[in-house]
């Protein structure tokens, strides 16, 4: 009984919570998607989103954990910016055995899954397909035959959980599907595809030659360093003409401060994109940009349902 803390901790440890504050904001802003057009929000079920969320973002982690250490990537990994790129490493440290990493991955997977189902119980059947589609996603990215990250499919396959998150949060509140969470959300659903993108460049010696053709990999770190500032310009451009289209509120353009932060980012990753120990000012400012325009977007869209009260 002593031992049960450490335990939990190890396992806590084990799904890469630090990463997991990027799921967060995207709850975040799909929960505040109804509330801007004056829908109240019931906590139950949101916090139950949240708890669906955060738990397939956490199997999905440990479940790359586990296959990268069946294909060898992070064993012949020396080039990771530790805590950011190279997984979790608790199979190359010793602290979990594959198979107990394997078994805790799919336990979080289902859990996810018995939340989900009680929500839609609750919220009703159209947002079974979306629940199916986001865990799907999150086994497909990782485990084979699929294995969208080895196929250089990676960013797609974020940009899509991250879209579900947002379009799920946002009807599970409204019990109905609604264009208006992929308006609100895409720009972050691009950003988290960015920070994906940008650890794939420490990583990429080590992906190569366990046969993982990431974007990095196919393309060669001096073409594709061009490709964060590409995601960074489709998120900002994307808020621009959905406010100009009135199809976003004005007071959302404050999302956009995130560019300054973003602009530093792309210029770090210019200049090093072949020196790995270098990036990591780079990895933390994708990071930082990618939360700040979340919360950003969130707060300005809540602020506006202040005025349906």
């Amino acid at each position: 009984m002593r031992h049960r803390p450490a335990v939990i901790g190890t396992l806590l440890l084990a799904t890469r919570p630090a990463f997991l504050s990027i799921t967060l904001v995207a709850v975040l802003v799909g929960l505040a998607t109804p509330v801007s057009q004056g829908i109240p929000i019931h906590a139950g079920l949101a916090l139950a989103s949240l708890a669906v969320a955060l738990l397939a973002h956490a199997g999905a982690n440990v479940l790359n954990d586990y296959h990268d250490h069946l294909n060898g990537c992070d064993a012949a990994n020396t080039e990771r910016v530790a805590p950011y790129t190279g997984g979790s490493r608790f199979i190359q440290d010793g602290r979990l055995t594959p198979e107990q990493t394997r078994r805790l991955a799919l336990v979080l997977l289902s859990a996810a899954a018995a939340i989900g189902a009680w929500i839609v119980s609750v919220a009703g059947l159209p947002l079974l397909a979306l629940g199916g589609l986001g865990l799907a996603l999150a086994w497909a990215y990782s485990a084979p035959p699929l294995k969208l990250q080895a196929r250089g499919l990676g960013e797609w396959a974020i940009v899509a959980c991250w879209l579900l998150i947002i379009v799920g949060c946002d009807a599970v509140q409204r019990r109905a599907l609604s264009l208006q969470p992929v308006v609100t959300g895409l720009p972050l659903a691009l950003m988290a595809a960015a920070i994906l993108f940008i650890n794939q460049f420490p990583d990429r010696a080590a992906d190569a030659q366990a046969g993982k053709r990431t974007l990095v990999v196919r393309l060669g770190p001096e073409a594709a360093k061009w490709g964060l500032f590409g995601l960074f310009m489709a998120a900002l451009i994307w808020v621009v003409l959905m406010i100009g289209r009135q199809n976003l509120p004005q007071l959302c353009g404050i999302s956009l401060a995130m560019l300054p932060v973003a602009t530093a980012a792309s210029r770090e990753l210019v200049a090093h994109a072949s020196e790995p120990a270098a990036l990591r000012p780079a990895i933390r400012s994708t990071l930082l940009a990618a939360h700040l325009h979340g919360l950003l977007m969130a707060g300005a869209l809540l602020l506006i349902g202040r005025h349906w009260r």
